[in-house]
């Protein structure tokens, strides 16, 4: 294999554009299942963030996990919470914080909406990539948020 001429900030600018040409490519498929007339793909997002926890979380935790600015995140967990996805609570370590977890029915929505969403994604990207750029990619990605 030639070696690549491109400079490395070419490359890793090549490789940003790449990266963010196919996470538009994928959203969009994603997007466009009918999987989202129960909830929102910002509000599963959420709900999957949570469902990943054994606990409560604080919200300040919670948006640096999402992609939702904090007005955002607040307006959404009320939206949750009205709906009885979600449960806030003080945080007892610190009276301005605020806990949050997924009641029974988030967890189910957030199981039920899952699994098809699930299929959705390995359709969008398994059909795509073998067993083994799979794990590449999964190593990559890994790499970048950390």
């Amino acid at each position: 294999m030639a070696p690549d001429p491109r400079s490395t900030s070419r490359l890793a600018n090549d490789a940003w554009e790449s990266l963010l040409t196919a996470h538009a490519a994928v959203l969009k498929g994603v997007s466009a299942a009918d999987r989202w007339s129960e909830v929102s793909m910002r509000e599963y997002d959420v709900l999957y963030t949570l469902s990943k926890r054994d606990g409560p979380i604080r919200a300040r935790e919670l948006n640096k996990q999402v992609l939702l600015s904090q007005p955002a995140l607040s307006r959404l967990l009320d939206r949750l919470a009205e709906r009885g996805m979600i449960h806030r609570e003080p945080d007892p370590a610190d009276g301005r914080g605020v806990l949050v977890s997924l009641t029974d029915d988030g967890r189910a929505t957030q199981r039920r909406v899952g699994g098809r969403h699930a299929v959705d994604v390995a359709r969008l990207i398994g059909s795509r990539l073998s067993a083994e750029e799979l794990r590449l990619l999964e190593t990559l990605c890994r790499k970048l948020a950390h």
